[in-house]
């Protein structure tokens, strides 16, 4: 069931309903209610991996009571790796196993040993990097003594599974989510009438941003030796708002929709394509990723705390996990080395931190020097997208050898320019909402709220026009398949 289709259209003001008028009164059966949607949800997607999220929501649940009840420490480290490794064995089997034997195949055909390997047609279970990192994070927490496991089967079970979150995001903590579903929920009129303003916001860049960026990208990348350098520049440009508003419309709506329900979820980006430096597109990019592996990789690894050579490595480990998470393909290794390579500078000479603020915070016109900044940050990641989007390296190395060609400087050249040329347009308005409201939330969280009653509403009314004449065909969300 995807968030910009009919179905959820259907199925949101349904639980909404039964959720603050039938079940209202008890904490217990709102968190029932949540569950039992949460796993209708999921079996929308494919009704036979909903037997392995509840396998590994019980395997994490026994495990961390386990874990947390023993007074042996080889009790405690028993449960501990059980869990782990069956986790991470459900998520390398179906997400790694056949790149792991195509590359080990590959790797003997180098030395003359042709071989031919077992490759399995697998199906890759909606959302498990998701939940399984959910899991993970929840047993590590316990077996770190930092939290007592949760007794509550129901509880647990909707902080691995609740539905906004469930497929793509944000990655929860139970440090942070567990006690809002303890927690009894009364209904906040300005919570809810924020979420749907985000909601509203996260369909605008899904289906006016990222969708009609995709036409052009998805073209312009699958015959990219038929197009001049210019024009695969542009390709470049048009996956990368492809990707943001893909990405971060899902988080948008999944906020959003927690909140229709009372529940705060983790925010997942912070305007990263107005970063002064890749260390701070790193604090605004899948902010739920990249502080999991802060806290659960990076810092068990040594962090900051050690020399120079041990902040490097850890600093690569860290990139080539993520780039490895994102999927089976040595295009999100390299993405991920890229990274790594872009953030070294700041690493070694100690300014990563450098820009925590807002970029021109209580300005409307930034200065020379954050332009060049925001400019030059953004073409170090639109290069490192070009290995994300392509199909092979193969294809990457050939996609930037014809942009670094003569036919660079020669004139874009594209059918249907003329809704180019609207999206354009779509593009330049998108970008100033953006930079309007980069101090809060998400862009539309406080724009207009001063202004009058008609003008507001008139510029929500605006907003679901587009929605509704760019809604076509329905897409999925690209990280789905991660």
């Amino acid at each position: 069931m995807l968030f910009n289709s009919f179905n959820f259209v259907i199925f949101l003001p349904i639980v909404f309903f039964l959720y603050w008028v039938i079940v209202n009164k008890t904490l217990k059966f709102q968190n029932l209610l949540l569950l039992v949607s949460s796993y209708f949800f999921y079996a929308c997607w494919d009704w036979r991996f909903l037997f392995l999220l509840v396998f590994s929501t019980m395997l994490d649940y026994f495990s961390g009571i386990k874990i947390s009840e023993s007074k042996s420490l080889k009790v405690r480290k028993f449960w501990f790796w059980l869990s782990i490794s069956i986790n991470l064995g459900f998520l390398g089997f179906f997400k790694y196993y056949n790149f792991f034997v195509e590359s080990f195949a590959e790797g003997l055909a180098n030395f003359g040993l042709k071989v031919n390997p077992l490759t399995l047609d697998i199906l890759l279970p909606v959302g498990i990097s998701f939940y399984t990192f959910h899991g993970l994070s929840y047993v590590i927490d316990i077996y770190k003594d930092r939290i007592k496991a949760e007794k509550n089967l129901i509880d647990y079970s909707l902080f691995v599974s609740f539905f906004p979150l469930l497929v793509a995001g944000p990655i929860e903590r139970a440090t942070h989510l567990l006690p809002q579903i303890k927690k009894k929920r009364s209904f906040d009129y300005s919570k809810a009438v924020d979420g749907l303003r985000q909601i509203l916001w996260g369909l605008f860049k899904k289906i006016v941003i990222a969708d009609q960026c995709a036409q052009y990208a998805t073209d312009i990348f699958n015959h990219s030796s038929e197009y001049s350098g210019s024009t695969l520049v542009l390709g470049a440009v048009f996956f990368a708002f492809q990707i943001y508003g893909d990405f971060s419309g899902y988080s948008d709506i999944a906020i959003g929709t927690a909140r229709l329900f009372g529940i705060d979820l983790l925010r997942n980006f912070a305007f990263p394509y107005f970063s002064r430096d890749i260390a701070e597109f790193w604090r605004r990019w899948h902010i739920s990723l990249s502080t999991w592996f802060r806290d659960y990789l990076y810092i068990p690894l040594g962090g900051s705390k050690g020399g120079t050579w041990m902040k490097i490595r850890n600093t690569f480990i860290i990139f080539l996990v993520s780039g490895f998470w994102h999927g089976a393909n040595w295009t999100f290794i390299v993405w991920g080395l890229l990274h790594a390579l872009y953030i070294m500078p700041s690493i070694i000479f100690n300014t990563n931190r450098k820009n925590l603020d807002i970029v021109a915070q209580g300005r409307f016109i930034p200065n020379g020097k954050e332009i060049l900044q925001m400019i030059m940050t953004f073409c170090l990641t639109v290069f490192a997208w070009i290995f994300f989007r392509a199909d092979s390296l193969k294809h990457a190395v050939s996609y930037i050898s014809k942009i670094f060609s003569s036919s660079l400087f020669t004139s874009v050249k594209y059918d249907g320019d003329d809704f180019k040329n609207v999206l354009f347009l779509l593009l330049f308005v998108f970008i100033v909402v953006e930079w309007l409201g980069r101090e809060n939330q998400f862009a539309i969280a406080k724009l207009g709220l001063r202004w009058k009653p008609l003008f507001r509403y008139a510029f929500y009314f605006v907003i679901i026009i587009a929605i509704f004449w760019y809604s076509g065909e329905q897409q999925q969300f690209i990280y789905f398949q991660f």
